[in-house]
């Protein structure tokens, strides 16, 4: 029978006995002289049959080894605030700006909600061993592949996530001037047709073309010829050396985040008490402003425009999921490395559903921030909404910047929203690097041992690999990236998660570790959810997107074949760990095919019963039940 089953009881005992002989588990051994014996488990099973007759069975087995370093005196977090700061700074990120607004307009005004996926997995910490990163109670076949794939997943987004806070840093310094940068064509880096926004009317642009497309207004040009020096790169096959001034502002962000890393829990808890709770009050100032500026209505009524015929479309769906999974950071590993530092009977329920409406709550609300500017723009170059709204790089380093220069105080207002990028951005690269290095210092000893001289090499490397994107042709780098690192690798590596708690290792068992840390089941409704629903939609997702895959550009510059070819490379690489763990594992276990299989898809905490015949998975009553007994 299962280790959780409720007609079965399981007692262990560590007795000091003698080899071969016999031995009782009630009456304890006379003391002897000399040496002790080996230590070797007693386990008892009472058993209880449906026709109610009961019987005993024991068996001597090796004794337990001896928990792995750092199980019992893994630092915690100082407060339980530190830890739901540290969450909820990491969940609300620059996509929460740049990226959730355009995607709820673009999209008719609406939203999937993916907490089914978000509670409790990654807040719980893992059953009775508390260790980040590499999942211990999903089958041994699947647990460290996946571990280790979101860990490169989270790497990967490290090296690119970085230079956009290096961005912000580089707008931040320049904003400190009486007249900003991007206010006018007078400047060095300005192209001979750069045009005022001032002499702009809707007829320079012609041909369809959207002012969210024009590249020749001062604040465009700043950004893609004073900044990122595009102009200077034909491609992406002619990225250049780094730029100086960026790679200076990389050395402090990469500088930023050791200092905040180096000691663990107690230091980064500290710091996000500044960069988790900054960026509400800016963006309360923001809003407050924005709301006040003429036709600010307008953009708010589109962004709050919803057109339910949009829901049949499965881009719809893919730009959700994975905005919510990005978002979120379920699959990154982040969330499972901070909930390891918890006591085991945290409420994981309580901050899960806490975390995920604030993250929620503050896109919807960041929206109105961002619209209400965007009708503004509207307003003042009387053009469209659709015009004038966009996403990512283009929102926040280019249309955002320029309505800012037209507002009086122009310089207070941008210094207040680049420090409001800079702190979304800082504590989500914390989350991500926490992660990576929370991950393999619990799987390595000696990593754990020097943690300090682990987390130097992690930034360094990640500071030196950056340097690509900050290149003149860094941007199509960083487009590569931003595309195939965690877009459809991130929803595979959550699909299989989902799969390996919901399916090998049980939503029972699941259910009944949850039951130990709060002292609850979860509902029906969750159960339901991890078995069914949320295996299903991601993996109808990660197919839609594979493929409705179109070659990559960046404006109007297309990406070459080969450069396509890399970053499905890069995006397999995270993904190909999972298929060739199971292989190298299966290949590796002594018996059968059947035993083979057996080991490989039972959690590791369970082998003892693989090798008693006893597989709770080959089991037809666990399938056509779906362990959901409440």
């Amino acid at each position: 029978c299962g280790r959780t089953s409720p007609n079965c009881l399981t007692l262990r005992m560590n007795k000091q006995i003698q080899p071969d002989r016999k031995v009782s588990v009630v009456a304890p051994l006379p003391d002897r002289a000399g040496p002790p014996p080996p230590r070797k488990d007693v386990e008892l099973i009472l058993v209880k049959e449906h026709n109610g007759v009961q019987y005993t069975s024991s068996s001597l087995l090796p004794a337990a080894p001896a928990p792995r370093y750092g199980a019992q005196d893994r630092e915690t977090w100082g407060k339980k605030i530190d830890f739901l700061l540290s969450v909820i700074g990491f969940a609300v990120d620059l996509a929460n700006v740049w990226r959730f607004p355009y995607l709820c307009y673009k999209n008719g005004g609406g939203k999937s909600a993916a907490r089914e996926v978000f509670f409790p997995r990654p807040h719980a910490p893992k059953p009775h061993r508390r260790e980040g990163g590499i999942p211990f109670f999903s089958p041994e076949f699947q647990g460290e592949s996946v571990g280790y794939a979101v860990i490169l997943i989270a790497l990967y987004v490290g090296f690119y996530y970085n230079v956009i806070i290096a961005w912000s840093l580089y707008y931040l310094f320049s904003s400190f001037t009486f007249e900003l940068p991007w206010t006018n064509c007078d400047n060095s880096w300005n192209s001979p047709n750069c045009t005022d926004p001032k002499l702009f009317n809707a007829s320079v642009l012609g041909n369809g073309t959207k002012y969210s497309k024009y590249k020749l207004t001062p604040a465009a040009e700043f950004y893609e010829r004073g900044v990122l020096h595009l102009h200077e790169s034909r491609g992406i096959h002619d990225l250049g050396l780094p730029r100086w001034q960026l790679s200076l502002c990389l050395l402090v962000v990469v500088i930023i985040l050791f200092f905040s890393l180096w000691k663990g829990v107690k230091t980064s808890g500290k710091v996000v008490w500044i960069t988790a709770t900054l960026p509400y009050v800016v963006l309360f100032v923001l809003l407050i402003h924005g709301i006040t500026l003429p036709g600010a209505y307008n953009g708010i009524n589109a962004y709050l425009h919803i057109d339910f015929r949009r829901l049949k479309e499965a881009t719809v769906w893919i730009d959700a999921a994975t905005q919510i999974f990005y978002s979120l950071g379920a699959g990154f590993g982040v969330l499972i490395a901070f909930a390891s530092y918890n006591k085991f009977d945290n409420n994981c329920y309580r901050d899960a559903l806490l975390t995920s409406t604030i993250n929620c709550v503050t896109s919807f609300i960041s929206g109105f921030a961002i619209f209400s500017i965007l009708g503004y723009m509207a307003h003042e170059h009387k053009v469209k909404i659709e015009d004038v709204a966009t996403e990512g790089a283009g929102l926040v380093f280019i249309l955002y910047p320029e309505a800012i220069s037209t507002l009086s105080g122009s310089t207070f207002w941008a210094v207040v929203f680049f420090i409001m990028l800079l702190t979304l951005g800082i504590d989500s690269s914390m989350g991500g690097m926490e992660a990576v290095i929370t991950g393999l210092a619990d799987d390595f000893q000696i990593l754990k041992q020097h943690r300090k001289l682990f987390t130097f090499g992690v930034s360094f490397g990640t500071f030196l690999l950056a340097l690509f994107c900050i290149t003149n042709g860094g941007i199509y780098v960083l487009t590569l990236l931003d595309t195939f690192a965690a877009g459809t690798s991130i929803l595979f590596a959550v699909l299989m998660e989902a799969i390996g708690v919901s399916w090998f290792y049980g939503v029972d068992r699941f259910s009944e570790d949850i039951q130990q840390m709060m002292g609850f089941k979860p509902g029906l409704y969750w159960r339901l959810c991890w078995k069914f629903v949320s295996p299903a939609f991601l993996l109808f997702v990660v197919i839609v997107s594979i493929i409705n895959f179109k070659p990559l550009t960046y404006d109007d510059y297309t990406f070459p074949l080969w450069a396509n070819r890399i970053g499905w490379g890069i995006a397999l690489s995270s993904m190909i760990l999972v298929p060739a763990y199971i292989i190298y594992k299966f290949m590796n276990v002594r018996g059968t095919f059947k035993e083979r299989l057996a080991y490989c898809i039972t959690p590791e905490n369970e082998h003892q019963l693989v090798a008693q015949g006893n597989v709770r998975q080959f089991k037809h009553s666990c399938w056509t039940t779906f362990c959901l007994q409440s």
